[in-house]
Parts: C-alpha cells; structure tokens; sequence
C-alpha cells in the first residue's frame, strides 16, 4: 500500500498498546499518543520501529484542545498525512452517583468525548486530502447498561456512541468511515481502577455465553475489520464484542 499513517490515541499501553503494534505488522506507520508514561510510549515506538515501521510519540492530554491541535500539527509535519484514528485514550472517576463532583465530570467527559470531536475534525482535514480514511473510538457496556460506581464513564462513552453516528453521516462525504467498537471486561490496566475488579472478571469468566472472557486480541480484530475495505458499508455503528454477556437479563 502507498505507506499508511494510523494514530492511536492512549498508545502507550493496554488496547493501544496492541493496537498500534497490530497496525505496524499490517505496514502502517504510527503516532503513538500519551499523556504520562514516557517511558511505555517510547517502549512501544522502539517495537514498531523494529519491525521496519516509523512511529511518532506525541504527548498530549486529548481532553485539553490545544493539545489536541499541537499533536496534529506535529502529525502533519512529520507524516503530512493521516489514514487512520483510533480514538482510544480514556480516562474517568469511579464513584458512586451521588459522591460525583463537577471535577470528576468535567475530566472524564473531556478526554473521553469531547476528545472524539476535536480529534475526529483535525484528523477529518488530514484524511480528506488522500481521499479519506477510517475513525474507529472505544467504548464499554456501560454505555447501555449500568454498572457500579460506572455513572460518569458510561455516560460519557454512551456520549462517543452517539457523536461516533453524528461523525459518520457527515464525514461520509470526504469518504471517512466512522466507528466504533465496545468491548466487555478485558483484564488490562484500565480494569485495575475498578473497586470491584474481582467480581467483575469472575462474572465475565462465568457467565459469558462464548465460555471465556473478551481478550485484547478479540477488541484488537475487530479494529481492524473496521478499518478495512471490508467494512466500508458499516457506519456509525457500536460493534459490541463481549461474548455474548451483555444480551443476558
């Protein structure tokens, strides 16, 4: 393929992390996003490169727009295009509805839905002057359905459910396929802030329908489906991948 750029935001590990590395083996170059660990980003850029593949590290808080701009800037230097975004960074408090605070709103909706938008329209400008590209965000269950102390997570990925069909019908123009893809409880680094990670991993590993818990590599395929010419008539959809769980009463 004429070389590809993909970016994923929240790369330094967990889904990004493999992500970007699957990205890599499928001859794409990459930008590695994060926020806070240098180290883990720059661990994951040596990996790619190793493999015969560029990758850019930028820091940048998504939540914060001008960050959000200053990334793109540098994307647009060093690479001068953009194929693909994964919309992955995420971040948010967990507590119970009532011990929630305008703080704790404030900083999840930011990085996990308005961080979609402003991504999404920087990436848009990149994508359209090589005919367009693929936007797939990450989302969760608790999108649809409660789950403890879960309140202001899931209300902000039901928010990047819906902005992810807004992007789709008006990106589809410039030929940018927007979706995304929500996965039930993966046993990552984003499960261990979760007070009741122990119970939550021993209801997926016991009562999945598929008879054993979703896997990074089963959030990781179906990204890459998404972003494939195979895909190209699924728009604006959540592809839930959980094994069946979420369809039990």
């Amino acid at each position: 393929m004429t070389q590809k750029v993909a970016l994923v935001t929240g790369s330094s590990k967990g889904l990004g992390r493999s992500t970007a590395l699957k990205l890599a083996e499928a001859g794409y170059d990459l930008v590695i996003n994060y926020a806070r660990s240098k180290t883990k980003a720059m661990e994951v850029a040596a990996e790619i490169e190793a493999m015969g593949r560029r990758a850019l590290v930028v820091k940048a808080n998504v939540g914060d727009i001008e960050k959000v701009k200053k990334m793109f800037v540098e994307i647009e230097e060093y690479y001068g295009r953009l194929d693909v975004f994964i919309s992955n960074a995420a971040s948010g408090v967990q507590r119970p509805l009532m011990e929630l605070e305008e703080s704790h709103w404030n900083w999840t909706m930011d990085i996990n839905s308005k961080a979609l938008l402003f991504c999404a329209q920087e990436a848009a400008k990149l994508m359209e002057r090589n005919g367009g590209g693929k936007i797939v965000s990450i989302s969760s269950l608790g999108s649809i359905r409660y789950l403890e102390n879960y309140t202001v997570v899931g209300v902000s990925k039901a928010a990047l459910e819906a902005l992810t069909r807004y992007l789709a019908v008006e990106l589809a123009s410039k030929n940018i396929c927007v979706n995304a893809v929500s996965g039930g409880a993966i046993d990552t680094d984003a499960l261990k802030h979760f007070p009741n990670r122990e119970q939550l991993l021993k209801e997926a590993a016991e009562e999945t329908p598929a008879g054993r818990m979703v896997e990074v590599d089963d959030m990781v395929n179906t990204i890459m489906f998404l972003i494939s010419d195979g895909a190209s008539m699924i728009r604006g959809q959540t592809i839930i991948v959980d094994g069946g769980i979420s369809l039990l009463v």
